[in-house]
């Protein structure tokens, strides 16, 4: 059984994170990734977590020569992609930005997985896929909306890809996990989200906030048709979602996929509103938040949440961390970066 694993975009948040419980499942991580969005600060937080140093080749998956090269030196039976640009804003006044590079970086890795006979791709898809749903909570067979920005509409795409190249390669198999809202930080606080500029995620922007980087918080919105009237999310710990890569790599690698392309959806299942939220994280860390509300904000959608019984029973997997640990590990993290 082939236990090497190549992590396309291992540095960023959701990536690191995956590479340590990959390597504490006795995984070989080969990771590549250009720093685009990340730096080796995350690689050197993952061997101080893990007492492992992961092979790191610093490559930009859209040149397929670049990524040739690491499938003629490495022998990993197994991808998982997550080199995308992810910030939804931005996406729309960039598109082909994001089609470029969302799109050729996936290509590019299942062209060369194909050639060169590797069998097992994971894909990190968004609950983005499932828009303004209808009917909450989303299961694996809602209908998929029209994607509301480029950035979502990548993920669909790539969706299709991936469904239509398992469909032609009958030896490969493929998972696209649709994640809700990763939050929070490894609880060494050695890793982290830590975003470039003005953070588009709420819980950095929350930290940075408390932190006194940000003057004050912005809830975009108090008057949408919710318990509180602001927004539902279905907010997920990092590493709860890193262990789901683990056993979805995990279910191919030990050949127990049913189909040659499988999605599941990774959420907590429960509804929690943005002023929950900011209340949860006061009440955690025992802090007060210096926040606003202000106009809605353009492509939120009101509420989402996920049924999470396929993963559940197929993939074992069950979100275990409580909303308070996350929160605490956010600013935990957060306090390491600023030396507070």
């Amino acid at each position: 059984m082939n236990k090497m694993v190549l992590v396309a975009g291992g540095a960023g948040y959701i990536g690191s994170h995956t590479t340590v419980e990959l390597i504490n499942a006795g995984y070989e991580v080969i990771v590549v990734d250009n720093f685009s969005n990340s730096d080796a600060s995350s690689l050197e937080g993952v061997r101080k977590i893990t007492g492992v140093e992961p092979t790191f080749v610093e490559a930009d998956c859209c040149n397929k020569e670049a990524m040739r090269k690491v499938f003629e030196a490495y022998d990993f039976d197994s991808v998982i992609h997550f080199a995308a640009f992810k910030a939804v804003g931005e996406s729309v006044s960039e598109p082909l930005k994001y089609y470029r590079n969302n799109l050729l970086s996936f290509l590019n890795i299942l062209e060369l997985m194909a050639e060169y006979g590797r069998k097992n791709v994971l894909f990190s898809s968004s609950a983005t896929v499932y828009g303004d749903a209808e009917v909450l909570p989303v299961t694996e067979l809602t209908e998929r909306k029209p994607a509301t920005s480029p950035y979502g509409n990548t993920k669909q795409m790539s969706e299709d890809i991936l469904r239509d190249m398992m469909a032609s390669h009958p030896t490969m198999h493929g998972i696209a996990l649709r994640y809700f809202n990763p939050i929070g930080a490894h609880p060494s606080a050695l890793i982290g989200e830590l975003p470039r500029g003005v953070p588009n995620n709420l819980v950095p922007y929350i930290t940075q906030t408390a932190a006194g980087i940000r003057e004050c918080l912005s809830i975009f919105g108090d008057d949408y048709p919710t318990p509180d009237g602001s927004c539902l999310r279905d907010y997920i710990d990092i590493v709860d979602l890193a262990r789901a890569h683990v056993v979805a790599i995990d279910r191919m690698v030990e050949g127990r996929s049913k189909q040659g392309y499988e999605v599941f959806n990774v959420g907590t299942g429960r509804p929690v509103s943005v002023f929950e939220l900011v209340k949860g994280f006061e009440g955690a860390n025992d802090l007060k938040l210096n926040y606003r509300v202000a106009e809605r904000r353009a492509g939120d959608v009101t509420a989402v949440w996920a049924d999470t019984t396929l993963a559940n029973e197929e993939l074992g997997w069950h979100a275990e961390r409580e909303l308070e640990d996350t929160l605490k590990a956010a600013w935990a993290w957060e306090k390491a970066v600023r030396g507070l």
